[in-house]
This record gives structure tokens, sequence and C-alpha cells, in this order.
């Protein structure tokens, strides 16, 4: 029997929430077609989520696959959501959060869009008012530095809670590259999207793995993977400070020249070699963050490693 649903949920010490949120998924995938499939990616976690994978296999329904991938380490969630699709074998994909955030209803109304043709339906943030107004200003920011509407748009407050058709997903693991920043990907590879706005789930259990700094490298890395922006900008500063120095250096000449007054001595100087220098450590930090991104696609390493694959009591 064939496939119809595989849902990917990527896990990093979620353990608890996992085991109180699958009952709740296998209650609402009942009612649907054929065999469906839950891929559990855990990502290096040092919790006991495969026991409580075992302990849910006895518990799961006859019609629901239940797969756990353990990856050797922790690669960070855009490898472990990759390493959850390219092992789905569903005829549609889902993707949602282990945190319990993402409501299930929503994931029923997304399956009901698919059935009308539509090959990528994504949830949508409604309200964000939980975050600090620091946070939601710099995801703005974010988003709306990242947009290429000429092209493709990234949605803002699009996160990874989406269902997809399978030439999709096999659209998405054909891209080569190993900094993946998959809101940027999704939006990249195109076909027939729909947006669904949803009100998130109080998490159940814990703390957000997200903190300023991990949402900083990830921001990094879209950026380096989807816009040239950085460098465009400071090629223009480099001819701004260039015409700028010009402009002053023809005015010092003028001004002794004509009306006799010094040139102003150590400490302008000293100044103007700071602000040029400052410039210059900005211009190749920037540069820098695209090299080092090249050299990580130039290695070819994999995206990332896999331990264990359990699905019932066999490992492979």
């Amino acid at each position: 029997m064939s496939i119809y649903l595989s849902i990917v949920i990527p896990a990093y010490n979620e353990a608890p929430i996992l085991d109180q949120f699958l009952p709740q998924l296998y209650s609402a995938l009942v009612e649907l077609p054929d065999q469906q499939e839950i891929v559990i990616v855990d990502d290096g976690g040092r919790d006991n989520l495969h026991e409580v994978f075992q302990a849910h296999l006895a518990a799961s329904p006859a019609h629901i696959v239940l797969r756990l991938i353990q990856l050797s380490r922790n690669f960070g969630k855009e490898a472990a959501l990759s390493a959850g699709l390219a092992n789905t074998q569903g005829r549609i994909v889902a993707m949602m959060d282990a945190d319990g955030q993402h409501p299930i209803s929503v994931l029923q109304e997304m399956l009901a869009l698919n059935q009308q043709g539509i090959d990528m339906v994504v949830g949508v943030q409604a309200n964000r008012q939980h975050e600090s107004w620091l946070s939601r200003s710099l995801k703005r920011g974010f988003y709306h530095f990242m947009q290429d509407t000429h092209r493709y748009e990234i949605k803002p407050n699009a996160g990874d809670f989406r269902l997809m058709s399978r030439k999709v997903v096999d659209a998405l693991l054909a891209l080569p590259e190993r900094q993946r920043f998959m809101k940027g990907l999704y939006a990249w590879v195109g076909f027939k999207t729909v947006y669904v706005p949803f009100e998130a789930h109080e998490r159940q259990d814990g703390e957000s793995k997200f903190n300023y700094a991990s949402l900083f490298e990830l921001a990094l890395t879209g950026i380096t993977s989807f816009s040239q922006k950085p460098l465009r900008w400071i090629s223009r500063m480099g001819l701004l400070v260039s015409a700028l120095s010009l402009m002053y250096g023809f005015y010092i000449v003028f001004d002794t020249l004509f009306f006799g007054k010094e040139v102003a001595g150590w400490a302008t100087l000293v100044a103007g070699l700071m602000f040029s220098a400052g410039v210059q450590l900005i211009c190749l930090g920037v540069i820098g963050e695209y090299i080092g991104r090249i050299y990580d696609e130039v290695k070819q390493r994999p995206l990332y490693v896999i331990d264990q694959i359990w699905e019932g009591d066999s490992s492979t």
C-alpha cells in the first residue's frame, strides 16, 4: 500500500513534548486514506527520545508507520529537515515542529487545499505578540531586507510549518548547497503556493532552542545564500568615501592656495585614517563571510551524517 502522507518532525531534546504530541497526531490522521508515516529526526539530542519512540510503537495505529532517524551529532534544524525529507516516501509531505505549537487542525486545512491542486501550503503566524518587541523588529527588518519580489518572495512569518507535494520535495532535495536556508529554498523552487494564517499554540514544555545568537547565524546564512546586497552596498560605500575624500582634498587645496589657511594637523589625519581603516575592515568582513560560504561549499562535506534509522523494532 502506498504512503499518502509523510510528516517530518525535527527534534532536539524534545522527548517529553513528543510523548504528549504523538497521540494527538494519531487521532488527527485516523481518517486519512492509505498509509501515513511520521518521520522523527533526532538532531543529536541527549534525552530519552529513543525510549519514547519505542513506547509509542505499540500504541501507533496499524496504518501509521513510525520512523526515527538519529543523526550522529547536532547539525542544526535546517540539516535535520533535509534529512527528514530525504527519508520520506509519501505522495505529500508535511513538516511540523516537535514543540506542539503548530495546530493539527491547520494541517487538516492544508490537506484540503492540496486536494485542490496546490503544490505547497504554507502556515503563516498571524500573531507574534508572545515575542519581544526587539525580536519582532529584527525579524521584520530581516524579511524586508531579503525580499526579491522580481523573482521570488520570502514570506514574513512563514516558517517550516507547511505541506508539499512530492515534486516540491524532490526539487528541494535536488538543490546541492550545504549552507541551507530552508525558508529561502522553499521560495526559490516556486510552484503553486497558498498561505494559511494560524495562531501558534503555547509551547507544551521546555524552552525554545533558538536564542539571538543562533537566529543571527541563521540570518547570516540566509543573507549570504540569497542576497548580494551587502556586496553591492560596500561597493557603493567605497565609491561614496572616495568621492567625499576627493572633494575634501580639493577643498583643502583651494582653501590653502587662495586663503592661505594652514592644513589641519595630526588630529585630522588620525581621524581620517581611522575612519578609512574602519570602512575597509567592514568591507573585508562582508567579503570574508561570502568567501567562507564558498569554502564550506567546495569542501563538499555531507549536509548531515545518520547514525541509525529505527523503524519498528529494527534499525539500519
